[in-house]
């Protein structure tokens, strides 16, 4: 019988600016750059395991928009689920960071393509960054067919998928379906050179 999968739930965050940035931290424990993200504590939802993980990772309160998407893979022999959402920081941090991060950085999305130290992550945020930055209005939003859709690099299992979605809440698939239709209009407008 399979083990449960870790759930966790995070955040792409950005700062606005020209460019605009998206928030990496490096862990101390593994000196490794990654998403800001976290498990989920007993009774919370992956909203709210986002917006803590964030705030105790980045050191910034921010402000959640809408779900972006789940990243499913295999950590310490489990599937892990980490829930994503959309996230802005405004001003300076309001803490310190956590004990297991040993910085935050803010690079533009290709430097954080760079940077991140996991290939799950970097193929996540290769989809998933675009789509948050012109969710913010931030970028203008590409043609469906510009935009490179890498392979996946694990198969996902349809019981990951599966207990992936049953996490939701009924707003957070309602902003799923929001996210989805927002997009939609911006493509509209871009194709009818609105944009």
């Amino acid at each position: 019988m399979a083990r449960a999968p870790v759930m966790a739930a995070g955040g792409i965050v950005l700062r606005r600016g020209s460019p605009p940035l998206i928030a990496v931290v490096r862990q101390r424990k593994r000196n490794e750059w990654v998403l800001p993200k976290g498990k989920l504590d007993d009774g919370e939802t992956p909203k709210q395991a986002a917006h803590r993980e964030v705030l105790e990772e980045t050191g910034h309160e921010v402000a959640i928009h809408e779900f972006l998407g789940t990243l499913v893979y295999q950590s310490g022999g489990r599937s892990k689920v980490v829930h994503f959402w959309r996230m802005e920081a405004n001003g300076g941090p309001v803490r310190k960071l956590m004990n297991d991060i040993k910085a935050v950085d803010w690079v533009t999305l290709d430097e954080a393509l760079a940077r991140l130290s996991r290939e799950y992550e970097r193929t996540f945020l290769t989809q998933i960054g675009p789509i948050a930055l012109a969710a913010a209005g931030l970028v203008p939003v590409a043609a469906p067919e510009a935009m490179p859709v890498p392979e996946p690099t694990l198969p996902l299992a349809a019981d990951d998928i599966d207990a992936a979605l049953h996490t939701l809440t009924p707003a957070e698939a309602a902003s799923v379906d929001e996210l989805r239709h927002g997009l939609l209009q911006k493509v509209k407008a871009w194709l009818r050179g609105e944009a």
